[in-house]
């Protein structure tokens, strides 16, 4: 809350709220305050906080237009182009500030009568507005406005709000209606929901600012204690002078190196092992007697084999996630290993298993075999004869082998394995042709990716009948995946059997907009987790056999266990749909689930670092809403060994819907009271839906907006204590201003949502590191 508010209302007399059969032109709405502003709660914004709000309301009094026969309508001004005045000359009525934001050729300024009414008065002045299109409703947008703000004696900056709603007629006298209306248009423009009882408590807003018989209120509220202080200087001018402070410089190699030093040293080490291995197999065969019917095509393919083998073996690794869990409670082999890249690491082994494939099917089948068949067959039987039996082979016979279908066999289901992987196909199926759709999604991605199974299966048949390597010492494939299949089936049967141990009782379901369902289930007994974490969901009814990753949003301290879960795809909306039709029937029994977890991801490390930044884009949220509520919950702990630790949490959510607002609502309002003398978590709310603080099409949310969060505490968009702030987040400016509080130290950035904002935020990281004292270190969320 703040703690010292004045405001100024012009002009400063009752409104007359006597209902009239008139309707008026409603042109502009304009709040102006003047605002001591000592501190800022955690959750509201600094740099978006209204310095100055003044109410102000003007009417206007265009000419009929010809095309719509609407009054004030843009395209009557074209219509009379000849009669158009030239410019305006600022001037001030009663000493009040005016708005000229109208396209038409009178303006009305409210003045005040010997009755104590608000009226409008006529002020002449001129437009070159341009002809637009008629419309039933014709909106005035900000680029096609001529506007002027004109300072009043006290010269304090306004807020500007334009508001034109064509096609009523004048009147003498404002009232709640016409004010409501304003309100409701507005909203829909912005793609906002106020129901008419929010849009009507927002007119009494206004209209208790307007009624009031002083020209000066003022509003005090030391109870309110602040969590931040807002820096003398904007953020913006503190971003400037980074570059003057005195810090040591760091190349964009050494922040790459230094970000990345795991993943180089890691990625290193593998192209060095497949490198070495090529070569060592590539050299030994180059000694052969098979050399000379086969020459380098033989080297070439045996090579790629043999790092094939090696990519088949560690590409089960990052996928066995309770091993991989359970390494990570190792802070030893957490500081070497990029636990937060195993996905990644898999990919890139996938891509070598890709290329490996092409190398050794492809010169098997263009080169090896062809040469064989053409062999001289003195030459054939000095060399190879012995491998074929002393028969020399057609193409057909060496297909036919069990080394010639089994690797022609594991080709098939790999390819399309790797096929229905890739994005576009996994992701946006219905980016693609008609026919394909059906045969693509994430259950085809799932099922297909169980097909190795087979392919594990046919390698090892295929390694032990190979035509060059009769000596079983000779066949290694079986070395290279004994030691990962046994891990990977370890776990997968570890896996079963704690599901079916696990007792899961769902004790609230709720439906939200969005096509999001929230479950709060009781927590099984023995199931311990970190914040941040995610479990596989399986729903028996959709498939037995799919399980799904979604983050827990509950705090390891609760008693339960909440997920939140958005119908994205073709399980989930199945999902959602079930849940649905059980809440809207009144079931007894919901839907059974089974889950499997926890398993660690990016977001558990926030516990490393003293300030963490955490960035969610729409159900992005998920994981930072456990890690929020799990240091709201520390706050009142009374644990010695980390009663000295200051910590410092940022969260920022950006989504596009304002019904997002209701799914963490309540958490949100639980953290701000949890934290409110602490002063430790800051949460900033971003609606990309609405125009940017500044445009005129938001102007008037934006002022009734700070009006109701000064009143009332609460924001009247997300309906929690956390202000919501319009359109995007610049983050260059939050990087900075992060910057400039905590110099020298360390920040957790931690980001959950598309890869393109994800790769500019880790670009951003980079360059704030080199640039300034305080380094960011960037975790992206992968499941």
């Amino acid at each position: 809350m703040v703690a010292s508010q004045e405001f100024v209302v012009c002009p400063t007399s009752k409104l007359s709220q006597n209902n009239s059969d008139q309707e008026p032109d409603i042109n502009g709405i304009l709040i102006h305050s003047t605002n001591n502003m000592g501190s800022l709660s955690a959750t509201t914004s600094p740099e978006n906080t209204p310095a100055e709000i003044e109410i102000n309301i003007n009417f206007h009094d265009g000419q009929s237009c010809a095309s719509c026969s609407k009054r004030s309508c843009p395209a009557s001004i074209a219509c009379s182009q000849n009669e158009l005045l030239g410019s305006v000359d600022p001037k001030e009525v009663k000493g009040e500030a005016k708005l000229l934001s109208l396209p038409s050729l009178r303006t009305e300024f409210i003045e005040c009568d010997a009755n104590g009414d608000l009226k409008w008065k006529e002020v002449e002045v001129a437009s070159d507005l341009a002809c637009s299109s008629a419309n039933t409703m014709c909106k005035v947008e900000a680029s096609d406005t001529r506007e002027e703000t004109i300072q009043a004696n006290s010269g304090n900056s306004k807020i500007r709000v334009s508001l034109d709603t064509c096609g009523r007629k004048i009147c003498e006298r404002i009232t709640e209606k016409e004010i409501i209306q304003a309100i409701l248009y507005s909203a829909s423009v912005n793609k906002l929901t106020f129901t008419p009882e929010e849009a009507k408590e927002c007119a009494r807003l206004i209209l208790e600012e307007l009624q009031s018989d002083e020209v000066t209120i003022e509003i005090n509220d030391q109870s309110a204690k602040s969590t931040y202080t807002p820096p003398a200087t904007t953020w913006s001018t503190e971003f400037l002078s980074l570059k003057d402070r005195p810090h040591k410089a760091l190349s964009s190699t050494n922040v790459l190196l230094r970000a990345h030093w795991r993943r180089v040293w890691i990625v290193t080490l593998w192209l060095a092992a497949c490198v070495g291995l090529f070569t060592w197999k590539f050299v030994q065969y180059r000694h052969r007697s098979a050399f000379e019917v086969m020459g380098y095509c033989l080297c070439t393919a045996k090579g790629a084999a043999e790092t094939l083998k090696l990519n088949m073996a560690l590409v089960l690794l990052p996928v066995c996630r309770n091993t991989v869990t359970w390494l990570r409670k190792s802070h030893k082999i957490g500081s070497v290993l990029p636990f937060n890249d195993t996905i990644n690491f898999h990919k890139l082994v996938a891509a070598g298993i890709i290329i490996g494939v092409i190398l050794h099917a492809g010169v098997h089948l263009t080169c090896d075999f062809p040469r064989i068949v053409r062999a001289d067959r003195f030459l054939f039987r000095q060399t190879i004869a012995c491998d074929f039996g002393y028969t020399q082979p057609s193409y057909l016979d060496i297909l036919a082998s069990t080394e010639g279908w089994t690797g022609l066999a594991m080709v098939i289901l790999m390819l399309m394995a790797f096929l229905l992987a890739l994005k576009t196909p996994r992701r946006s199926p219905q980016s693609l042709p008609g026919p394909i759709q059906r045969c693509v999604g994430f259950n085809a991605f799932w099922y297909t990716h169980h097909v190795f199974i087979f392919v594990y299966v046919l390698l090892i048949i295929h390694s032990m009948f190979l035509f060059l390597a009769k000596d079983f010492t000779a066949k290694t494939t079986w070395m290279y995946l004994a030691v990962p299949i046994l891990i990977y089936v370890g776990e997968r049967i570890y896996r079963t059997i704690r599901s079916e141990m696990v007792s899961l009782k769902i004790q609230k379901a709720r439906i939200y907009s969005g096509k999001v369902v929230s479950l709060e289930m009781k927590k099984p007994p023995g199931f311990t987790y970190r914040s941040g974490m995610y479990v596989f969901v399986q729903c028996p009814r959709i498939s037995k056999f799919e399980w799904h990753p979604f983050s827990l949003t509950s705090a390891p301290d609760d008693d339960h266990l909440t997920m939140h879960i958005r119908s994205l795809g073709d399980w989930s909306y199945q999902f959602y749909s079930i849940f649905q039709e059980a809440l809207l029937s009144g079931q007894a029994n919901l839907p059974k689930i089974a889950i499997d977890g926890p398993y660690g991801s990016a977001s558990q490390d926030h516990a490393k670092y003293d300030i963490i930044l955490l960035i969610g884009l729409g159900i992005g949220a998920t994981p930072f809403i456990s890690v929020l509520k799990d240091i709201a919950n520390g706050l009142n702990k009374a644990d010695k060994g980390k009663a000295n630790r200051k910590r410092k949490a940022y969260f920022y959510w950006v989504t596009r819907d304002q019904g997002s607002f209701e799914w963490f609502g309540d958490v949100m309002k639980e953290v701000s009271c949890m934290d409110k003398n602490q002063g430790v978590i800051e949460m900033y709310n971003y609606l990309t839906s609405v125009f940017q603080e500044g445009d005129k099409r938001s102007a008037l949310i934006s002022a009734i907006q700070a009006l109701h969060f000064i009143k009332n505490g609460v924001d009247i968009i997300s309906k929690t204590p956390v202000r919501t702030q319009f359109a995007r987040p610049n983050w260059p400016k939050v990087f900075s201003g992060l910057a400039t509080r905590h110099r020298e130290e360390k920040i957790g950035v931690f980001y959950c949502g598309p890869g393109s904002l994800g790769r500019q935020l880790e670009r951003l990281c980079h360059g704030m590191t080199a640039k300034t004292t305080t380094r960011f270190v960037f975790h992206k969320e992968y499941f």
